[in-house]
């Protein structure tokens, strides 16, 4: 093959490809490989003749075969499995699959089947999909991100393990989610992927099944305490400028307490955010923006409770009050209106167990440990659950909750599907069809006397990747709350009133490409107004970010 096929090659609309690469080596390189749709001229060219069969198949004929063999199989996790296995061998035609029905990929890709495959991860694992850094490599860490084959990284989503879901400390088998959420950035952002790179940074865990088991992929140590990490988790921040400088960091799945500390450390000095923080905190604010229009009422008016007070109800917290400050309410004023409950009772001044970021959102009032006595004399107008509790909203909470509310708000938010603290049909039943609901994971229609209400998913897929496609195209100096904020209210302003009625609080997910880069649109233009960009302005921002989409098509390389 000539320089002059390679350079174009290198140049098409997918980036950085390059077929350098023959024979065998090219069928084993997933950004590359076409498999049965190599032509006849490229299977001359490339060394591939007598590799393949001999048809030369379109990628729908592809995908046809990929529906039939995962209509074979029987369970999810199968078909998860399935699925990572053609990521691994063929990415145009994984992405071109799931980008076909994402709400049928979704949940089998994500919420709620990554979380059983995080489980099992040392188990089903094929390949690496990204990088593992130890402690053991602290001191090296910039020259083991040189092994890294592409050097414009735009965003790194890195975990600890320390906080997988509401599975808890799952070490090294959490690089699961980063896995997992970077392949979303793709299918519901059209984000390019080689600009994406999972990461895991490996403390050890304090989970003992793992640590006791033979086929743990990750150190089999305890984990250490953050004064012991810091200095580590500095050098990776500080060794990611270095190496890939567009690049902003997405951390994810964090134990509580390191979550808030690392996001309050890095925040203002590099570009970085935590999803799990503002991207959680940010679906809400989307919810709550509709469930407002359900009601007709103001965000500023209302009082919140929270059951859960870690580092997602915190970060949902303080994105609720930078909205009501918004629209006009003083911090005090918003720091009043929300409220906090947790395994040790409501958060009232007494408490002496609290950190500083509780503390915030602890007010005067007589101790309780009774959530319903809660709810009776405090007369919230939204229930928010980040307690990983399976049906902690009993029957007592949401009556409880209807009768001091025309509509009561209930988000039931724990994932996976049986942390759920209620669900939709007990929350439409309970109430007798007043309340207006989302979970964290998907949950199927309901029928309700004459109504059928369609539940939402308040997942941060809907807003993770939009944000990731305005900092892919942008190059934002830090990530703001402001952003997140404005991501949520596009994002509501995509639900039609027809949707409404439904009980729907965010836009189908059959339709998450346009209802993302729509969100990115107006997060770059944020950008941009608030002089944040590393890049000059474009004159059609719409025009511009779309034609950096990724887009799942094979391309001809021999005519």
């Amino acid at each position: 093959m000539d320089k002059k096929i390679q350079k174009e090659v290198r140049h098409d609309q997918t980036g950085s490809i390059s077929y350098d690469e023959r024979g065998i080596r090219l069928l084993e390189a997933p950004a590359l490989n076409k498999g049965t749709a190599f032509t006849h001229a490229e299977r001359a060219a490339f060394g591939l003749e007598g590799l393949l069969p001999p048809s030369v198949e379109t990628i729908d004929q592809q995908q046809r075969r990929i529906f039939q063999q995962l209509g074979q199989k029987p369970t999810d996790i199968e078909r998860y499995i399935f699925l990572i296995q053609l990521f691994d061998s063929n990415q145009t035609l994984f992405y071109h699959v799931v980008m076909s029905d994402p709400a049928y990929f979704l949940p089998i890709l994500y919420n709620p089947t990554v979380g059983q495959a995080c489980l099992n991860f040392g188990h089903i694992y094929r390949r690496p999909n990204g990088m593992y850094i130890s402690m053991n490599q602290k001191g090296r860490i910039v020259e083991v991100l040189k092994n890294w084959h592409e050097k414009d990284v735009r965003v790194i989503c890195v975990t600890s393990g320390g906080r997988i879901l509401g599975l808890g400390d799952l070490g090294a088998n959490g690089m699961g989610i980063p896995i997992g959420k970077l392949q979303l950035y793709t299918a519901c952002a059209g984000v390019p992927p080689q600009g994406l790179l999972p990461l895991l940074l490996d403390f050890g865990t304090n989970n003992r099944e793992l640590l006791n088991d033979p086929l743990y992929l990750g150190l089999h140590q305890t984990r250490p305490t953050i004064k012991e990490t810091e200095p580590f988790v500095d050098e990776f921040v500080q060794a990611v400028q270095e190496s890939f400088p567009n690049c902003c960091i997405h951390f994810e799945d964090w134990k509580g307490t390191e979550a808030l500390h690392y996001l309050a450390r890095y925040r203002d000095k590099v570009c970085c955010f935590n999803d799990d923080i503002q991207g959680t905190g940010s679906i809400i604010v989307a919810g709550l923006e509709n469930a407002m229009r359900i009601t007709d009422e103001s965000l500023k008016d209302q009082c919140v409770l929270f059951l859960g007070a870690g580092s997602a109800g915190i970060g949902i917290a303080d994105m609720i009050r930078s909205a009501m400050n918004l629209e006009g309410l003083s911090e005090e004023q918003a720091r009043s209106r929300i409220w906090m409950f947790d395994v040790n009772g409501l958060l009232e001044n007494t408490r002496s167990d609290l950190i500083a970021e509780q503390k915030a959102y602890a007010h005067e009032h007589t101790p309780t440990h009774d959530l319903v006595t809660a709810v009776d004399s405090i007369r919230p107008s939204i229930l928010i659950g980040v307690s990983t509790i399976g049906k902690a909203f009993s029957r007592t909470v949401v009556e409880t909750m209807s009768k001091v509310n025309e509509r009561p708000i209930i988000f039931a938010l724990s994932n996976p599907t049986e942390h759920a603290e209620c669900t939709p049909e007990e929350a439409y039943n309970w109430s007798h069809g007043k309340a207006v609901y989302a979970a964290g994971v998907q949950f199927p229609p309901v029928h309700y006397n004459d109504d059928t209400f369609l539940p939402g998913q308040a997942n941060n897929f809907y807003v993770y990747p939009a944000i990731g496609l305005a900092i892919y195209a942008t190059r934002p100096k830090f990530v703001t709350d402001e952003m997140f904020i404005e991501a949520a209210k596009a994002t509501a302003d995509q639900v039609t009133e027809k949707q409404l009625k439904m009980g729907m609080l965010f836009p189908p997910q059959s339709n998450i490409l346009d209802t993302e880069v729509y969100t990115a649109e107006r997060v770059a233009e944020l950008v941009f107004e608030r002089g944040l960009a590393r890049v000059e302005p474009p004159n059609d921002i719409s025009d511009w970010i779309r034609t950096m989409l990724y887009k799942p098509k094979y391309t001809d390389i021999v005519h």
